[in-house]
């Protein structure tokens, strides 16, 4: 492991047992995503204040029914099944979270994990591809996970069939992440279950930000997909059809900056089209694992994700965002002029704040309460758009 790596390790204070329960409690409370935790941490300072004032906040933002606020009881039987699991929570905060997902947009506050800590803390590559792999592309996915992984970086996949195994496979001596869609209780698929096992069991971890217990479902895919992307500095496609998790993956990888590797294939093997794809709009050709260890080295050189020590605010930790000033809640007029501004086509905050005229302040806040309300619908990009009331 790279000397910045180590450094990285250090970074970084643990959440108490209470702050991990109350940020437990407050992203599986209804409504409540990552986002929306950000901005109410934000807002009120820590996740019990937030958990108080949720009931409050949704109804301003016009919500007719209580809003479901999961309890202590709840959060503790999950720390709970984690312990038996051999798993815990990791906070956005803590020493041992990703620091490469910790700067996107949305990273999830808590994951829970399974395994050797250290390897989410090293610089990684993504291997992802075709589920119905050839021999040869399984091949190469094995050969430039094992080079690569050689070289002293992660190799981080979602534990599918096809290219994900055969890179998992390669990288079980130097490290390894599977990315689950589902709880780390529910790996899918069933078959490879022995190989989590090894991957945990080993020098790699398992990771995912669903609660234990959560069959994964299709629509959980894209949500594990963007956290391969965001874990990695760099995403390697091997066979990819023209409409696939890969490429959706790639796309996630690209939005947060990360360099796109793909692999040249036949024009005449649908499994390549997506690849083929990838290399028109600008994706590093990849034949070798040295295409891929020149391209990352700059970024392994510096350390472009260090930050200043994580540091303990008056309650929670600093999750890496500034916080917003404190202000009076919006009257009557404001919140209505700033709802009427939304409508069902996506806009920008900003152009909320220019349109409107409002302070930054009471913007966030209404659109916060709206969030909580279940009315607020949130786009790739930052935009938002309003969901009319029912």
């Amino acid at each position: 492991m790279s000397d910045s790596a180590k450094g990285r390790e250090s970074k970084g204070i643990a959440l108490t047992d209470r702050q991990r329960i109350a940020w437990l409690r407050l992203i599986r409370s209804d409504n409540v995503g990552p986002v929306t935790f950000r901005d109410l941490i934000n807002h009120v300072g820590s996740a019990e204040t937030a958990l108080e004032m949720l009931p409050e906040l949704s109804r301003r933002g016009g919500s007719t029914r209580a809003i479901r606020i999961a309890t202590v009881a709840e959060a503790e039987r999950e720390l709970a099944i984690a312990a038996r699991c051999g798993a815990r929570f990791v906070g956005i905060g803590e020493a041992d979270y990703p620091a490469a997902l910790r700067q996107i947009d949305g990273a999830p506050p808590l994951l829970a994990v399974k395994g050797r800590a250290s390897t989410g803390t090293a610089p990684a590559l993504g291997i992802v591809g075709a589920r119905n792999a050839s021999i040869s592309g399984a091949k190469f996915a094995a050969m430039i996970a094992r080079d690569v992984g050689r070289a002293g970086y992660t190799i981080i996949s979602g534990l599918a069939r096809g290219i994900d195994t055969a890179a998992h496979r390669a990288s079980l001596d130097t490290g390894t992440i599977a990315v689950l869609a589902g709880g780390i209780d529910k790996p899918y698929p069933p078959e490879n279950v022995p190989l989590l096992d090894e991957i945990t069991g080993g020098q790699g971890l398992a990771i995912t930000e669903m609660p234990f217990g959560w069959e994964p479902r299709a629509r959980d895919f894209p949500r594990r997909n963007r956290l391969i992307a965001g874990v990695a500095l760099g995403l390697a496609v091997v066979e990819a059809a023209s409409r696939s998790g890969s490429l959706i993956t790639a796309r996630y990888a690209a939005d947060f900056g990360r360099i796109v590797f793909a692999v040249p294939g036949s024009p005449l093997d649908p499994r390549c089209h997506g690849t083929n794809g990838l290399l028109k709009d600008g994706a590093v050709v990849t034949t070798e694992a040295r295409d891929i260890l020149e391209a990352l080295a700059p970024l392994s050189r510096i350390d472009l994700f260090d930050q200043p020590q994580a540091r303990e605010a008056e309650n929670d930790l600093d999750i890496g965002t500034e916080r917003r000033p404190a202000a009076a809640l919006p009257g009557d007029r404001e919140r209505e002029a700033i709802i009427d501004a939304l409508g069902p086509t996506p806009v920008e905050t900003d152009d909320i704040i220019r349109h409107t005229g409002f302070a930054a302040s009471a913007v966030y806040l209404v659109l916060l309460e709206l969030d909580l309300a279940g009315r607020l619908h949130r786009h790739p990009g930052g935009l938002v758009s309003l969901e009319p009331l029912g």
